[in-house]
């Protein structure tokens, strides 16, 4: 067997216990799926299966690997086809929405542990800081070439960080959305969205100054930094 095939062969067997163990976490639950079960289900050893992934948090940021990689040439597609900015951040988040529809209990499975940034899952976590980025670029991408929409200087740097925030929280209402097909988070996004974008229109105007330095302030405070108030440490 050459070195390609087994580098070939090895690849369907990591994606085909990847799909299994999604399938289960699915249908299962995160917490009741084992490694055991995934392993039976895929028809590997046990020992294959954690040569392949040593836990079901492993598994799990595979996961996430893949849906990035499988939703850039989407959302590429879908940022290309958009030209104001309200229609880009709705094009992108439809995009994601779409994508993780399939495993919208899972992920809502998933929550107990995204909570805490100190687990890896969690989307606020240094593990996923990678993938929290690359959508923050997407968001900056979008102000940096909207004409539509001007960003205070002093707030720009800020906004991709609050557009990912404010996704992320759809997200949180889409998971326990139990509307008829979650029409309530489709119609949460489309007013939320629209109303975001008329409070970013107005955000430059020069009597709202005080207004964006206390919200930038909030975002430093939040981000770890020293707001305006923090007292200095002698």
């Amino acid at each position: 067997m050459t070195t390609a095939t087994s580098i070939k062969k090895s690849e369907v067997t990591r994606a085909r216990i990847l799909d299994v163990a999604l399938d289960l976490f699915r249908h299962q639950g995160f917490e009741e799926t084992t490694m055991r079960g995934i392993a039976a289900a895929a028809g590997v050893s046990l020992g294959s299966a954690y040569y392949y992934f040593q836990s079901k948090e492993d598994l799990v940021m595979a996961f996430y690997e893949r849906a990035t990689e499988a939703m850039t040439p989407r959302m590429e597609a879908a940022l290309a086809g958009a030209s104001h900015f309200e229609e880009k951040v709705e094009a992108l988040m439809a995009v994601k929405f779409e994508y993780f529809e399939p495993n919208r209990t899972f992920l809502g499975a998933l929550l107990g542990h995204s909570a805490d940034p100190q687990n890896r899952l969690s989307p606020f976590s240094e593990a996923t800081r990678h993938i929290r980025e690359r959508d923050e670029a997407y968001f900056a991408r979008m102000i940096d070439e909207s004409r539509d929409v001007r960003v205070p200087k002093e707030l720009a740097p800020h906004l991709p960080k609050l557009l990912w925030l404010y996704q992320m929280g759809l997200i949180l209402y889409w998971i326990y959305d139990r509307s008829p097909g979650q029409w309530q988070t489709r119609m949460l996004r489309k007013k939320s969205l629209a109303l975001l974008v008329s409070g970013l229109k107005i955000s430059g105007f020069a009597l709202l100054k005080p207004l964006r330095s206390k919200i930038v302030d909030l975002i430093v405070l939040a981000e770890g930094g020293q707001g305006d108030d923090t007292p200095n440490e002698a």
